[in-house]
């Protein structure tokens, strides 16, 4: 037993504890603004509940990339998915953010964490691919789902992620369903 190993990983669990803080722009149902840390939960959920349709997974792999693709955010918070565009460096600012998060680790772990994040971030293998297109789809559910406030831009739905969401028939139908939920909210507000 390595009692400095432990003590880094206890201090890099204290140092994501604050995900449980970054607010997203989404809102539960009940009007409350979502968490990341509650993203990400609900995102493992989805990989879990979808497991059975998709080829050929490594579930640890893919569960494992879902806890990790937003940790970077407990430091300098989440970016909304519709402010994106105006924060062109926003995928070298999470990595930075994680590579500082993970510094009390030992360096195997702290590898694989970085590794995997660098596997999401470019949508290298069919893992990836698979959580950048759950991750989106877990963004729009809850944007259909939540209690947003008044002048919520539901438009914005219908294209973001397309890109991830189009690559697998899987992923174009639960597309197809959420945007069927997103036109229901623009036209019924």
């Amino acid at each position: 037993m390595n009692i400095d190993k432990i003590k880094g990983r206890l201090e890099f669990l204290r140092e994501t504890e604050k995900l449980k803080d970054v607010l997203r722009s989404a809102h539960t149902s009940s009007g409350r603004t979502e968490s990341t840390a509650e993203h990400s939960w609900r995102l493992c959920l989805m990989a879990i509940v979808f497991e059975d349709q998709l080829a050929e997974p490594d579930m640890l792999k893919i569960l494992k990339m879902c806890v990790i693709h937003d940790l970077g955010e407990a430091i300098n918070g989440d970016i909304p998915a519709v402010s994106q565009a105006a924060f062109p460096n926003k995928g070298e600012q999470e990595r930075d953010d994680l590579v500082l998060l993970t510094s009390a680790l030992d360096e195997p772990l702290k590898a694989e964490i970085l590794a995997l994040w660098d596997d999401y971030e470019h949508a290298q293998s069919a893992e990836a691919r698979a959580v950048k297109a759950l991750d989106k789809l877990e963004t729009l559910l809850q944007h259909n789902q939540g209690k947003n406030p008044p002048g919520f831009n539901y438009e914005f739905n219908l294209a973001y992620g397309k890109k991830y969401t189009d690559a697998d028939p899987l992923f174009e139908h639960l597309r197809q369903l959420i945007d069927e939920d997103t036109r229901e909210k623009i036209t019924k507000p």
